[in-house]
């Protein structure tokens, strides 16, 4: 297993007066070869028709990637269905495909994007780069650039469109536009000032010194993507009680050596570990969140928080389906789950299979099959979405 984590993160600006993005991000997880696929692309032009042209291009990377396709052979693919412009001019979309095994290579390919900042120990790191023509006697001069590279702890993968390098283009300050060296001394200069800086402030801060260069009125759509390779962060989440009563102590014992942060979501859980640990329950009413109607969270010494189970697990499922990497999180007891589950890398939910037949409640099954849904949607989520590796177990 690596001993790493990669987190992944995109930052975009439209140019004045546009309202959809021509450049299009995609990413896949491919849980069961250890692989995760990012693809940026650039569709020419602005608006709508970029746009197009783009998420056009990306998906199709993304698909032929997932397959193991030559790149060459891809990218020709790509070309062909790509629709021409009513003059008959070739319509096209520049991409990069950043392909990571999880426990092995780094494989970049780049086909008309700005190159691939790689950052090592804070230093640029320039792996070996292969040409490739694309293949088809239309491609002829097309060129895709490939690196691959084994990452380690700590480095930082930059990619980016156009409109970062060239940003400022025509100025007095970068009358060449702001260019790739300028914008790897950048990221140097933010490295050496906050060593542990996050792929997310990396990103913004990149993207919005592009933003400055041009006087704060982008003149192309601009994105600027991290890939940060760093100490894993571990989280456990602990939903429901085991169902044997007598694996209560074992339960409590393997939740309180968990080397990570971790909360509970559940009333009867929470007893069971206050009883197991002689600690109390602390209900803080500051978390309260009465819109829809969900008690408010607790603390109890050793976790982060104690939360109500079902309504609030749903709750944690909405806004992560919802969410975007520009949303502010507020201090609700689901919101205040969703940023530790966001925050966090290799993350293990523990779902305790217990029915409570002394409450003599027909709907008790129908819950636990609903927290079951509930827990295997979120997962399904982190896994997808935030990349996130995610272990769900039943007890």
């Amino acid at each position: 297993m690596a001993d790493y984590h990669f987190d992944v993160h995109m930052q975009q600006k439209l140019p004045k007066g546009e309202v959809v993005c021509g450049d299009v991000f995609l990413t896949r997880r491919i849980k069961e070869e250890g692989r995760v696929i990012l693809v940026l692309s650039d569709g020419i032009g602005h608006g709508v028709k970029a746009n197009v042209l783009g998420t056009l291009t990306a998906s199709m990377a993304l698909n032929y990637s997932s397959l193991h396709t030559q790149p060459d052979v891809a990218a020709k693919v790509f070309m062909r269905a790509l629709p021409r412009s009513s003059d008959g001019q070739e319509s096209y979309a520049t991409f990069t495909i950043i392909e990571i095994e999880v426990d092995g290579m780094v494989r970049i390919v780049n086909y008309d994007n700005p190159q691939t900042i790689i950052l090592r120990h804070g230093k640029p790191y320039v792996p070996n780069e292969i040409e490739v023509n694309i293949r088809g006697e239309e491609n002829v001069g097309k060129i895709l650039r490939i690196r691959e590279f084994k990452p380690i702890q700590g480095d930082r993968i930059v990619f980016m469109t156009d409109g970062v390098e060239q940003s400022g283009l025509g100025g007095k300050r970068y009358p060449m536009g702001w260019g790739l060296e300028q914008v790897c001394s950048f990221a140097e200069k933010q490295l050496a000032r906050e060593p542990e800086i996050s792929a997310t402030r990396l990103a913004r801060k990149i993207l919005n010194q592009a933003a400055m260069n041009d006087g704060f009125e982008l003149k192309d759509d601009t994105s600027c993507g991290i890939v940060h390779f760093r100490q894993p962060r571990e989280f456990m989440l602990i939903t429901g009680p085991p169902f044997y009563k007598i694996k209560d102590t074992d339960f409590v014992k393997r939740v309180i050596e968990f080397p990570g942060k971790k909360i509970i979501c559940g009333g009867t859980t929470a007893e069971i570990i206050a009883r197991e640990l002689d600690l109390e329950v602390n209900i803080q009413h500051r978390y309260g969140y009465e819109e829809a109607g969900i008690p408010p969270a607790a603390e109890m010494k050793g976790f982060e928080m104690v939360t109500e189970g079902i309504l609030t697990m749903g709750k944690v499922e909405e806004i992560l389906e919802a969410y975007s990497r520009e949303d502010r999180l507020g201090t609700s007891p689901p919101e205040e789950v969703a940023k530790l589950l966001l925050e966090h890398d290799n993350i293990h939910i523990i779902v305790g299979t217990r029915i409570n037949w002394a409450h003599q409640d027909p709907d008790q099954p129908v819950e636990l099959e609903i927290r079951k849904f509930v827990v295997k949607r979120i997962a399904r989520l982190l896994e997808e979405r935030f990349l996130k590796n995610v272990t769900v177990e039943l007890v």
